[in-house]
């Protein structure tokens, strides 16, 4: 059972070699497909494979990931960004995946994606992505931007993991481009509506914002990006000074699915920007209920369901007065995240 690992790039000569040192002694094969580097990315990907490609850029990623696929020649193919990371601990778990994929020929496994993260323990947000797809099951990527391949088939959830620590190349409103092109040829699906709508908030451009996002929300979108969706329609609207129309779009979520965490908490915020502690107490407190919606591909934040409503909750009961919940609260957040900054302010505030 071998393992290929197919990747696009540009100009990613700063981060290229921390990617593929980090993986290329567990995979059987390199695909690197190269589209319009000036710089020396291809020299360094020539010192991990020779299979090297050159595919002109359209502004359409899945186009390029499609022609990266098809130059592979293993029985799964797994894909990384440049500026992605595996750490030895993660890497060591191929050789078993390898093993269990023999076993089970899964057509998708489906990986969490830790962004912006030095170790999986101190990632700021989560989420699932198919990693690795069977060769033979001939998936496909979609998406002009923020592609992905659709999972069918047989789907496994694997504990491997991968890290993107990103990179300082500047991306400028590529992005936003793209889908600004893209609208004004043909009308969007929900999923690309979604991500349109994130983008245009991105570049401050929030009544066209809220317009992407309210027709999006009016369609057949996935239910987890319709959550998502009202959770960037109010921070249009909070950036706007529309605290109630925020309020009304964080309500909104759910009517899609169980409430989230980060919804919560950007309830709570919301009551305590306007002193009302108890309502703001209310929504903290939920907080802590949510369970874990990784594996349902959110766009988990860890923290909003531990360390964030704890440090606000030990605020808003000092402000109130009661220093007994307020210091019951801090002993919370520290018996988890002992060296929070926050925390170790709080400890010595407290006169631990």
């Amino acid at each position: 059972m071998k393992i290929s690992l197919c990747m696009i790039v540009k100009d990613e000569e700063n981060v290229l070699a921390r990617c593929l040192g980090s993986i290329n002694n567990y995979v059987d094969e390199i695909v690197i497909t190269d589209t319009g580097s000036t710089d020396k990315t291809r020299e360094i990907a020539a010192q991990y494979t020779d299979k090297i490609f050159s595919f002109p850029w359209t502004d359409d990623f899945a186009a390029a990931r499609n022609f990266s696929f098809s130059k592979a020649a293993g029985d799964y193919i797994m894909w990384l960004d440049a500026d992605d990371f595996v750490d030895r601990e993660q890497a060591e778990k191929l050789p078993l995946l390898k093993r269990s994929l023999a076993k089970e020929l899964p057509d998708v496994v489906m990986c969490a994606y830790d962004v912006a993260a030095n170790s999986a323990k101190s990632a700021t947000l989560t989420f699932q992505r198919e990693r690795l797809v069977r060769r033979e099951a001939g998936l496909r990527w979609q998406g002009r931007v923020h592609e992905c391949i659709p999972p069918s088939g047989k789907i496994v959830f694997s504990d491997f993991r991968v890290q993107h620590l990103g990179s300082a190349k500047p991306r400028g409103a590529r992005n936003l481009h793209i889908y600004q092109k893209w609208a004004a040829e043909e009308p969007l699906g929900g999923r690309d509506l979604f991500y349109y709508g994130r983008e245009l908030y991105y570049n401050r451009l929030y009544t066209e914002a809220e317009a992407v996002l309210t027709e999006m929300l009016r369609g057949d979108g996935w239910y987890v990006n319709k959550i998502e969706a009202c959770k960037i329609l109010a921070q249009c609207r909070a950036d706007r000074k529309d605290p109630e129309g925020a309020k009304r779009a964080l309500v909104q979520s759910f009517l899609y699915g169980e409430p989230r965490a980060g919804v919560l908490v950007s309830l709570a915020d919301l009551f305590r920007q306007e002193h009302k502690l108890r309502e703001a107490i209310f929504w903290y407190e939920g907080a802590l209920t949510c369970r874990d919606h990784a594996q349902d591909g959110d766009f988990e934040e860890p923290t909003a369901r531990t360390l964030v409503p704890l440090l606000q909750l030990t605020c808003c009961y000092y402000e109130l007065g009661e220093k007994a919940r307020a210091l019951e609260c801090h002993k919370k957040a520290e018996a988890i995240f002992p060296k929070h900054p926050s925390v170790v302010y709080n400890k010595k505030f407290f006169g631990e």
